[in-house]
């Protein structure tokens, strides 16, 4: 689904079931239960979210906002052109939601919160330590990636789950793909290290089915990368 010839009507098609099996999933959980701990009694907060797709995560944080009186900016932001007429296309117009086109370390504000979901795995190891320094200097509050869980019963099994959804070959061979490039839990510290930051700062949880939540939350004044350090 990341070649750039592929044709305009299917990428629609891919996003729409890659969107439903994020609901058969549950993938949007791990973002919604990162940011009920990150905010504590906080009202409002900005958030970026790094490779929107179809745009489910930011509807899904927008209207767990919204049931909570919590006021949320809520911007994404995606090298893929065509994602942004879809999502905004799949978005309600009660919902305030932005939709940009570009790379994450182009935007020029910061944020309370970047956070990136299913999209790691699509990263090589330099762009992955780009992205892990970028959000450590640029999110003001914390930082969120969800990823898949590397396992063999994920890997043999999703086909099967897809088959079921009845979805689209490509989001079928792509995701057996993924699951292959991901991580597992314990991999994770060796790479954040390698970025420079410290794992025993990051927390990295175990959701199912087969999901992986890395969360960084700051402090005021601690543990942040120096400002204005390169990436």
């Amino acid at each position: 689904m990341d070649a750039s010839d592929l044709d305009p009507l299917i990428y629609a098609e891919v996003l729409r079931d890659l969107a439903r099996v994020n609901r058969w999933t549950f993938t949007t959980r791990s973002t919604t239960a990162f940011l009920n701990r990150a905010l504590g009694e906080a009202r409002s907060f900005s958030l970026l979210d790094v490779g929107f797709g179809h745009g489910d995560l930011l509807r899904t944080v927008a209207k767990w906002a919204a049931g909570r009186g919590i006021t949320a900016t809520l911007v994404g932001v995606d090298l893929n052109p065509a994602s942004e007429g879809l999502a905004r296309a799949a978005t309600p117009a009660g919902l305030s939601v932005e939709y940009r086109t570009g790379d994450y370390a182009d935007q020029p504000e910061s944020f309370d919160f970047i956070v990136s979901s299913q999209v790691a795995h699509h990263m090589s190891d330099d762009q992955l330590g780009r992205f892990l320094r970028h959000m450590e200097i640029r999110a003001r509050r914390g930082w969120l990636i969800c990823d898949l869980h590397r396992h063999r019963f994920a890997y043999y099994g999703f086909p099967l789950l897809a088959r079921v959804m009845g979805v689209h070959r490509i989001v079928r061979e792509d995701g057996q793909l993924s699951i292959a490039r991901s991580m597992r839990p314990g991999e994770w510290p060796a790479r954040l290290a390698e970025a420079g930051l410290d794992p025993q700062q990051v927390r990295i949880v175990r959701r199912a089915p087969f999901r992986i939540a890395i969360e960084r939350t700051f402090q005021p004044g601690v543990g942040r990368l120096p400002e204005g350090e390169t990436q």
